[in-house]
C-alpha cells in the first residue's frame, strides 16, 4: 500500500471530478425521477380507466428488471432503433426510469395512508374529487412520503456506480482508472472512494432522520 502517493493532489483531484460527474447525474435524475414517479403514483392511485393499469404494467415491469440490464438497454440498445443517447444522458435515462417506478411506489402508498373518512368529508362538504386530491390528501401524503424518498435518493446515488460499466466518467470510473496505474494504490485510493460515498450519503441520512423526527 502507498498512501503517500495515492493521495496526490492529482488523484484527489481526479476523484473530485468524478464526484462532480456522480453528483450531476444523481441531481437530474432525482429531479426528473420525483415528477415522473409522482405522475405515475397519482395516476395508479386514481385507478383510471385503462391508464392506470397501463401505468401499473409500465411500474411492475421496471421493478422487476436488474438496473444494470435498463443502463445496458439505454446505451447500447436504443442506438439500433434510432434514438442514440451519450454516456451521461444514457445513464441519466437509465436511472430515472428506474427510480421513477419505486418512487410511484412510494406515492401511491402515502397516498392511500391518507383516512378515507377526510376524503369522504372532503367531498360531502362540495369538493371535487380533484380539489380533494390537492387540498387534502396530497398535502398530507407528501409529509409522510419524504423520508422514504429520501432514502430512496440514497440508492439512486448509490446506484450511479452501475453506470461505470458504460464508461460513464463518475467516481467509481475514475477510481479504477487510478487503481490502474499502479496496485499499490487499490486499497488507500477505494478508502477515499468510500469516505467520499459516505460523506454525500450520511448527510442525505441526517436530512431524512430530520424529517422523521419532525413527523413524530
Amino acid at each position: 500500500m502507498n498512501f503517500i502517493d495515492a493521495y496526490s493532489w492529482e488523484h484527489i483531484r481526479f476523484l473530485l471530478m468524478g464526484l462532480g460527474i456522480t453528483l450531476k447525474v444523481s441531481i437530474v435524475a432525482i429531479v426528473l425521477s420525483f415528477i415522473a414517479g409522482c405522475l405515475l403514483g397519482i395516476v395508479r392511485y386514481t385507478k383510471l380507466i385503462g391508464v392506470s393499469q397501463l401505468a401499473a404494467l409500465f411500474v411492475e415491469t421496471i421493478r422487476n428488471l436488474p438496473l444494470l440490464l435498463i443502463i445496458f438497454f439505454t446505451y447500447f440498445a436504443l442506438p439500433e432503433i434510432g434514438v442514440k443517447l451519450s454516456v451521461e444522458s444514457a445513464a441519466i435515462a437509465a436511472l430515472t426510469v428506474f427510480e421513477a417506478a419505486m418512487i410511484s411506489e412510494i406515492v401511491r402508498s402515502g397516498l392511500n395512508s391518507i383516512d378515507k373518512g377526510q376524503i369522504e368529508a372532503a367531498r360531502s362538504s362540495g369538493l371535487t374529487y380533484i380539489q380533494t386530491l390537492r387540498y387534502i390528501v396530497l398535502p398530507q401524503a407528501l409529509r409522510r412520503m419524504v423520508p422514504p424518498m429520501v432514502s430512496q435518493f440514497i440508492s439512486l446515488l448509490k446506484d450511479t456506480s452501475l453506470a461505470v460499466v458504460i464508461s460513464l466518467a463518475e467516481l467509481m470510473h475514475n477510481a479504477q482508472i487510478i487503481n490502474g496505474q499502479d496496485a499499490n494504490f487499490v486499497i488507500p485510493i477505494l478508502l477515499l472512494t468510500a469516505v467520499m460515498y459516505f460523506a454525500v450519503n450520511y448527510s442525505l441520512s441526517l436530512v431524512a432522520r430530520r424529517l422523521e423526527a419532525r413527523q413524530a
